[in-house]
């Protein structure tokens, strides 16, 4: 606790943002909450089953944990060097490389059953 309590601020705020990716990422996943994939819950049943949401969920696992692997690694970088600015550097990276590779990866024909 004495360590976390060192810690300032902005640094608690993106690593907590990091859990809640990861957090997300288990839940899609292992806890099956595919509702949370957005518009996945809003098809209808017939819609549903033209898609491998097993796939789908590995997916957003796998994007959720790397988004959240780089704003640690971020955060944990701009505490060592005492500079702030990579944290925000590699919080957008996160975001611009996690944001695109979910909706392309997840979008693509190889999670679209063939019927």
């Amino acid at each position: 606790m004495i360590f976390f309590k060192k810690i300032d601020l902005k640094i608690k705020i993106m690593i907590t943002v990091a859990i809640l990716f990861i957090a997300f990422g288990v839940l899609i996943k292992y806890g099956k909450m595919y509702y949370l994939i957005a518009g996945y819950n809003n098809m209808s049943k017939e819609e549903k089953e033209k898609y491998n949401i097993e796939g789908i969920a590995t997916v957003f696992r796998n994007g959720m944990f790397g988004m959240a692997l780089i704003i640690i690694s971020g955060s944990l970088i701009a505490k060592f060097t005492e500079n702030p600015n990579v944290q925000n550097y590699t919080f957008w990276t996160s975001m611009i490389l996690g944001i695109p590779y979910l909706l392309i990866k997840s979008n693509s024909k190889k999670y679209k059953r063939n019927q």
